[in-house]
C-alpha cells in the first residue's frame, strides 16, 4: 500500500517539489517500506520520537541490530549526522520545538520546519554557536483561523530578518505554514495565497538571503492546491501510510 500510495503522488508531483513523508506514529517498518519504495525524506513532530527513528533507521542502514532498547534515547548517542549521508537518508523536523529538547533533534535534522517563536530561534542559534553547527530553518507563519497553531504572525518574521545578521549559526531558508483545517476550498486558498505573496515579498526585500527559497505547504488533503501556490515542500503523511498508529 504504501509504494502504491507514492507512486500515486510522485505521478502528480512536479520534480522540484520535495516530498517529506511524515512518518509520526507510524512504525519504523513503515519507513523501511517507503525508503525501499524510493522515498528518502521523511518527516517527525516529537523530538523523543524523532531521536529514536533517527537512531533506529541509522542503524538499519549501517547493517546493524536495530533493537530500540539498545539505543540511548538522549540525543541518539552513538548516530552521526554523517554516518547515513543525506542522499541515504534525510530527516525534517515539523512539530513544535521546546528549547530542552534541542539536543534531540538539532545533531541530526536537515531542516527544521517548525521555528514559531523568537525564544526558540534565538536557543537554537545558541546551541548552533556552541555545537559550530549552522541549522537550516524555516519560519512558521501563523496563516490558519485556529487559535491554537503555533507561529509567527507576519511583523514578526519581518523583524527577525531585518536582524539575520543577529543570527551567524542560522540559515534562514524559507517559510511554512498550514491553512485553516476547513472543507471550503476557497478559505484554502485564501490561506496559501497569503502566504505565496509573503514568501514572494520577502524573497524581494531580503536579496541578501539567497537561502530563503523554500516554501513548505499543503498536506495529505491540500497538497495540490498548494502546488497553485509554488510549494517547494509538501508534508505528506495519511496519503502515504495511513491512518496514523497511536
Amino acid at each position: 500500500m504504501i509504494q502504491d500510495n507514492l507512486i500515486a503522488i510522485r505521478q502528480e508531483l512536479p520534480p522540484e517539489v520535495k516530498l517529506v513523508a511524515v512518518s509520526k506514529f507510524h512504525p519504523v517498518e513503515a519507513i523501511r517500506e517507503a525508503w525501499a519504495a524510493g522515498q528518502r525524506v521523511f518527516g517527525e513532530n516529537r523530538p523523543q520520537e524523532f531521536a529514536r527513528k533517527v537512531a533506529e533507521v541509522a542503524a538499519w542502514l549501517r547493517g546493524r541490530d536495530s533493537d530500540i532498547r539498545a539505543i540511548p534515547l538522549e540525543g541518539a548517542q552513538g548516530v552521526t549526522a554523517h554516518e547515513v549521508p543525506r542522499d541515504e537518508v534525510e530527516w525534517h523536523f515539523l512539530g513544535h520545538l521546546q528549547t530542552n529538547k534541542l539536543k534531540l533533534v538539532l545533531p541530526y535534522a536537515a531542516l527544521v520546519q517548525s521555528v514559531d517563536s523568537a525564544h526558540l530561534l534565538d536557543a537554537i542559534q545558541d546551541w548552533g554557536k556552541a555545537n559550530d553547527r549552522l541549522i537550516s530553518v524555516l519560519l512558521e507563519l501563523h496563516i490558519g483561523a485556529e487559535q491554537t497553531k503555533q507561529g509567527f504572525k507576519e511583523e514578526e518574521i519581518l523583524d527577525i530578518l531585518f536582524r539575520a545578521d543577529k543570527y551567524k549559526n542560522v540559515r534562514f531558508c524559507g517559510l511554512m505554514g498550514m491553512a485553516t483545517h476547513t472543507d471550503s476550498e476557497d478559505d484554502i486558498r485564501a490561506d496559501f495565497a497569503r502566504i505565496a505573496d509573503f514568501h514572494a515579498y520577502l524573497r524581494d526585500l531580503f536579496p541578501e538571503l539567497t537561502d530563503f527559497r523554500e516554501l513548505s505547504i499543503g498536506m495529505s488533503g491540500d497538497w495540490r492546491i498548494a502546488l497553485d501556490y509554488g510549494a517547494t515542500i509538501v508534508r505528506i503523511g495519511t496519503a502515504i501510510f495511513g491512518e496514523r498508529q497511536y
